[in-house]
């Protein structure tokens, strides 16, 4: 959709939010489209990341509030844009590949909620962050607010919830909403500099963590069935042979 670009560059997918005279705000039809492109972009030959972002020098500035008559008229309304929204965040909490957030302005709301939903945060010196339900009388979901703390911890959590300030990048930085903070013209190089790090690393290994850390988010605190398997897995796939006979042979893994 034209809201909303993918594109493919090598081991990296690129989904660009692309709403840029409205700060990228996101549509109803934008989060409805978020799952196929991400199980496209996670589908690609060789992907190895799968970088967010927004047009126009914004990330997202959160819900376009031109649809808010339409999606609040009712409870049964705004419980369905509830769904859909979180179908959407799940797609790319849940997603098997490494996913990042390319931030640079407004990163705000649901824009904000998005960029949690990804695995790192890597943000212009620009951005700015925060999420508003308190200075617009809304509740904020249980999924939501989980994937808030985990990044910030409990007490951050009830000040960017209960006040709804907006943040900028040093001081979300600081307090772990971000992972990274960049100059402008830095942050791209930056990104390229992890995805080629990831592009050197084991998928197997990325791909297992991930799940891994989700039972660990999930509460989980002791190996399972399904953890073991995949540690004792692991042995017999073609990266752990290829990166031990690396290892004994002194040279870099080729995990292509």
């Amino acid at each position: 959709m034209p809201e909303i670009d993918l594109s493919i560059a090598g081991p990296r997918v690129t989904i660009t939010l692309n709403r840029p005279d409205k700060r990228n705000a996101l549509t109803m039809a934008m989060w409805d489209a978020l799952p196929g492109l991400m199980a496209q972009a996670a589908g690609a030959p060789g992907v190895r990341l799968i970088v967010l972002t927004g047009a126009g020098g914004a990330f997202a500035a959160g819900a376009d509030i031109g649809e808010f008559e339409t999606v609040y008229a009712t409870r049964a309304s705004a419980l369905d844009n509830h769904r859909r929204i979180q179908a959407a965040m799940a797609a790319v909490e849940e997603c098997r590949v490494p996913t990042l957030a390319m931030i640079e302005g407004a990163c705000v709301g649901g824009g904000c909620g998005l960029a949690l939903a990804c695995d790192l945060r890597y943000a212009a010196d620009n951005a700015r962050l925060g999420i508003t339900p308190g200075k617009l009388g809304l509740a904020y979901g249980v999924a939501d607010t989980r994937r808030l703390v985990q990044a910030v911890g409990l007490s951050a959590a009830k000040d960017i919830l209960f006040t709804g300030r907006l943040y900028d990048a040093p001081s979300a930085l600081q307090i772990g909403l971000i992972d990274k903070c960049l100059a402008p013209d830095a942050l791209a190089g930056g990104v390229d500099a992890f995805a080629a790090d990831l592009a050197a690393a084991s998928t197997y290994t990325a791909a297992t963590t991930k799940r891994i850390l989700q039972m660990v988010a999930a509460g989980q605190r002791d190996d399972s069935e399904e953890s073991r398997a995949l540690f004792a897995d692991a042995f017999a796939g073609r990266d752990f042979h290829e990166g031990s006979a690396a290892f004994l042979e002194k040279r870099k893994p080729n995990f292509s």
